[in-house]
């Protein structure tokens, strides 16, 4: 018996997942607004009845998309923030890996960019509440470094924010980014911009 409802379990999940991945996929031409529950099952191959067993409605689908799609970030955010080394070569490692991410799951990354701003209400707070507990790791990282001795609880937290909205940003103009020399026009632009707020935090006290 418990081999069988293993076995269920498992197909469960191989489903759930398969209507995640097909989601995605179609959500690579249109909004998750846009999108039908009967485009995603037909594209698995199960019955429009069979979606409910997974997710409540499109909404709720987009909600478990945005898990998966930044999830995965909470590590790199991290890394990028600790990673040891002067400064331009901090700023270099950072371009490289937020590079490399958007290199390696394109469609998450298109997804949460169309999506932040898009209109489906409980996603958009899915995607602000994910960002929030990117601000605060990053705050928590920051508050170890000796250049934040004597600020403010809310001045590292809006640091930790300006290098959140930053790196997004510098995901999204990667992800259009048609050829290698627009790439390296990204990533120059980038590490200023980064260099630019390690300067502002520099000097934020005086």
């Amino acid at each position: 018996m418990s081999h069988t409802l293993g076995a269920r379990q498992a197909q469960k999940l191989k489903t759930r997942q398969a209507l995640l991945d097909a989601a995605l996929q179609l959500l690579e031409e249109q909004s998750l607004s846009s999108l039908g529950l009967r485009e995603v099952t037909r594209a698995v191959g199960v019955a429009p009845t069979a979606f409910y067993r997974h997710f409540r409605s499109t909404a709720d689908l987009g909600v478990a998309l945005v898990e998966e799609a930044l999830g995965s970030l909470h590590p790199m955010i991290r890394t990028v923030v600790s990673t040891t080394g002067d400064g331009e070569e901090r700023i270099a490692r950072a371009v490289e890996l937020i590079a490399g991410h958007v290199a390696a799951h394109p469609a998450h990354v298109r997804f949460i960019a169309r999506e932040r701003h898009g209109g489906v209400q409980s996603v958009r707070a899915a995607i602000r509440e994910q960002l929030d507990r990117f601000t605060e790791e990053v705050k928590t990282e920051l508050a170890k470094d000796p250049q934040a001795v004597g600020w403010s609880d809310d001045d590292v937290r809006m640091l930790a924010g300006l290098y959140v909205d930053q790196m997004l940003g510098t995901a999204s103009l990667f992800l259009e980014a048609g050829s290698e020399e627009e790439r390296g026009r990204v990533a120059r632009v980038a590490s200023r911009q980064l260099w630019l707020i390690s300067v502002g935090r520099v000097h934020w006290l005086d």
